[in-house]
């Protein structure tokens, strides 16, 4: 099924939805994430807008980037892509909301960590499971020490688990809790949010607040030079190994792994 992004506006116009319908599991793959990226550059220079919320449809956030174009083949340009998607979200100029229900791994995990806010429901999984498919996740490695704290993003890293809103909530990302289920009071819930905090504020006085934040030379510095580090030991080192490639062939072959360790 082709992949489609639905958008709704709120409030005027002030408040926009933008839902990642791509069955199963809303896989990020590079079509999708240019859906998104033409979704946010049409709205980008609205005066009046204050907030997007990114949502996932079907009860899911989204299983992750899309492990086909993790194969040696398509894995550099899906990582130039990817970061320049990531670079982009983390740019934008007003709050980008992540509304998190189900799964949210792998690559949708690290979009979350560009976003401004994250609401999620209590049954939420996040995090990155690359380590169990022999690579790594880069945008996790460059913004996860400066958005969740250096244990939070070994934890995650290295064993690949995924946590609950807890657990971000114990990190200060978490801003708030959304309903269970895949129905509109989801929606409603985080407009309620957006209601409280963020619509009462200048839209001017947002954008130049997410300005002096992300010019912050921390932020600068993760989505610059750490994440053009981890992007190159991926493409120099992970992928012409045999354990870089193992993970994801067995992954889509539905087997187990065998490692060599090299």
């Amino acid at each position: 099924m082709a992949a489609r992004l639905h958008a709704e506006r709120h409030d005027d116009g002030r408040a926009l939805v933008l839902t990642i319908d791509h069955p199963k599991g809303n896989v990020l793959s590079l079509e999708v994430m240019g859906l998104i990226r033409a979704a946010l550059a049409e709205v980008r220079d609205e005066p009046a807008l204050r907030c997007v919320f990114l949502r996932g449809a079907g009860g899911h956030f989204s299983f992750g980037a899309s492990v086909e174009e993790h194969l040696p083949a398509q894995a550099p340009d899906m990582l130039r892509g990817f970061h320049a998607f990531i670079r982009e979200l983390a740019g934008f100029p007003v709050p980008v909301v992540a509304l998190v229900e189900g799964r949210c791994l792998g690559g949708a995990f690290e979009v979350l960590l560009a976003c401004h806010f994250v609401l999620a429901a209590p049954g939420a999984l996040m995090g990155c499971p690359e380590i169990r498919l022999g690579v790594l996740p880069p945008v996790l490695a460059a913004l996860g020490p400066l958005r969740l704290g250096m244990p939070l993003t070994e934890r995650l890293m290295l064993t690949g688990e995924p946590v609950g809103p807890d657990a971000l909530d114990r990190a200060g990302v978490l801003a708030g809790l959304l309903p269970e289920g895949a129905g509109p009071e989801v929606v409603e819930a985080a407009l309620a949010w957006y209601r409280r905090t963020l619509a009462p504020l200048s839209a001017f006085a947002l954008r130049q607040n997410v300005r002096a934040l992300r010019a912050h030379p921390a932020w600068q510095a993760a989505l610059g030079p750490a994440l053009d580090a981890a992007e190159r030991q991926y493409i120099a080192e992970l992928l012409p190994s045999h354990d870089g490639n193992e993970g994801i062939a067995a992954f889509l072959a539905r087997r187990s792994p065998v490692w060599r360790d090299a």
